[in-house]
């Protein structure tokens, strides 16, 4: 029977959440790969996962909106996989909301994903990842706690995420560590909400004057699953620096 560890991250078929798929992957965890509508890109990775290690990866479609169906789709992955040791919230949804033009569907959206899915997916992964002395992982981000202009929803749910993370380690002491990654300039938006003047700005803001990499992300969020076992309560900013730069 394989007892290798099983990890559940929101939002894996692409960009960082791909990333951190195939980092905890390559240290030896069998990943649920969760989607809502990615769905090619999900099974392309879980393939590319499999080919690996036949068996090693599954994918989980849900909308994390629907938080009465997040019970299912925790049980659904310890039914394929047999346990969970780690969940990672990913799942984002990102854009700005310009004070005068919020709207309560921005406001559904942006806390929806970024807040009330994290939460009620923790609670329903609770008992499997005591069961198993687990961890968590949520993506935070640098903006709650230096909000961006145009973005006070966003950065709202994301302060609002940070103090969940603090308090979910809390709530879930001793058995299962809660940790956040609070990630700086790693992958620009697909849909060019940023310029290349602003974007050369933001980077120049930085200490180490250069963008990240979802591998960056990948990285840390790896090392709190797995190595980190006297940490909880803890974000870790990846941000080159850029929140030390006033």
């Amino acid at each position: 029977m394989d007892v290798s560890p099983v990890v559940l991250i929101s939002g894996a078929a692409r960009r960082v959440g791909a990333q951190i798929a195939r980092a905890v992957h390559a240290a030896g965890a069998r990943v649920a790969v969760h989607y809502r509508s990615s769905t090619e890109a999900a099974l392309a990775l879980a393939d590319e996962l499999n080919v690996q290690r036949p068996g090693s990866a599954a994918v989980f479609a849900a909308n994390l909106a629907d938080t009465a169906a997040l019970p299912a789709l925790v049980s659904s992955v310890v039914a394929h996989f047999g346990r969970l040791d780690g969940l990672v919230n990913n799942a984002s949804s990102f854009f700005p909301t310009p004070l005068g033009q919020i709207d309560e569907a921005a406001w559904d959206d942006l806390i929806g994903s970024n807040l009330k899915a994290p939460l009620f997916l923790m609670q329903a992964a609770a008992p499997a990842l005591k069961a198993s002395g687990g961890a968590i992982v949520n993506i935070v981000d640098i903006h709650a706690d230096r909000p961006l202009a145009d973005y006070p929803v966003y950065c709202a749910a994301k302060a609002g995420l940070a103090g969940l993370t603090r308090a979910m380690a809390i709530e879930l002491a001793p058995s299962v560590r809660v940790n956040g990654v609070a990630p700086g300039v790693v992958l620009w938006p697909d849909d060019g909400q940023f310029d290349p003047l602003e974007r050369a700005g933001i980077v120049e803001h930085t200490l180490l004057k250069r963008e990240g990499t979802p591998a960056d992300i990948a990285a840390t969020v790896r090392f709190l699953l797995f190595d980190a076992g006297y940490m909880t309560g803890q974000i870790l900013a990846v941000d080159g620096g850029r929140s030390a730069h006033l």
